[in-house]
């Protein structure tokens, strides 16, 4: 059975006591779960919330990272920065890394060896823009980014890959993928993975969908076959929120 996750991307909010605050509702709200429960802190609080929860089963992960170990590379963060705080999962190729820090599937992919090469599960991101869809692109794109990003790997380096679909129209937006649509571009998505694979690898691979994830509508876009679980962006500011969505499984 595929692992059912919901991971919390926090992206640029919460100072260390409202991170702290934050936690501390998340350690109250907690409870013996089906999924998977990760929350992406900003760098300065992952070793904070890294002590705040290492009795916990929730898992601290990062938002991002660099490809070099090492270097002149000012402001960026390493992988072994990252394990050495704490940090085993780092999200790469979020929407907003590609859009505002131009981000390509060919920096990706250092991105990901560099992970993989310091035993890091990765989050890879990947989705398609509105006009992509509106044009019936959007599986192509998907299917490129995919490929560009992840196809030079071998089958067994795809047991520390989780992929989070972004339907880019549907982020910070309120829009939503209808569950329908989630589940068309999921089943896709499988489908390339077992064409460049095989099935089991397809069928053992877990796929998040990552656009404006709620409450309300969690339960019914997670009982989708192909859908295991929820990138959540503004919902997992909000603990109560958060676990409501975690408890839709």
């Amino acid at each position: 059975m595929r692992t059912q996750i919901v991971a919390g991307n926090w992206k640029m909010n919460n100072d260390l006591a409202q991170t702290e605050a934050l936690i501390t509702d998340l350690k109250k709200q907690h409870q013996t779960s089906n999924a998977e429960v990760m929350i992406a802190p900003t760098f300065t609080n992952l070793w904070p919330a890294f002590e705040a929860l290492r009795q916990s089963s929730i898992e601290v992960i990062a938002q991002n990272m660099h490809f070099a170990e090492s270097g002149a590379y000012t402001g960026e963060v390493s992988a072994s920065m990252l394990k050495s705080v704490g940090v085993a999962t780092v999200i790469l190729g979020h929407s907003e890394r590609r859009a505002y820090f131009n981000e390509t599937d060919e920096l990706l992919a250092k991105k990901v060896n560099a992970a993989l090469d310091n035993e890091m599960r990765v989050i890879f991101c990947f989705g398609e823009e509105l006009s992509d869809r509106k044009s019936g692109n959007h599986e192509k794109v998907v299917e490129s980014q995919i490929k560009n990003a992840l196809f030079h790997l071998n089958a067994s380096a795809l047991k520390h890959i989780i992929l989070a679909y972004e339907p880019v129209w549907a982020i910070g937006t309120g829009e939503t993928a209808s569950p329908e649509q989630a589940q068309d571009m999921h089943a896709f998505i499988r489908e390339t993975i077992k064409n460049k694979y095989n099935d089991q690898v397809a069928q053992s691979i877990s796929i998040l969908y990552g656009g404006s994830v709620k409450p309300s509508n969690a339960k019914e876009i997670f009982s989708k076959p192909d859908v295991d679980g929820g990138l959540i962006g503004g919902a997992a500011l909000n603990a109560k929120d958060f676990y409501e969505i975690v408890n839709a499984f």
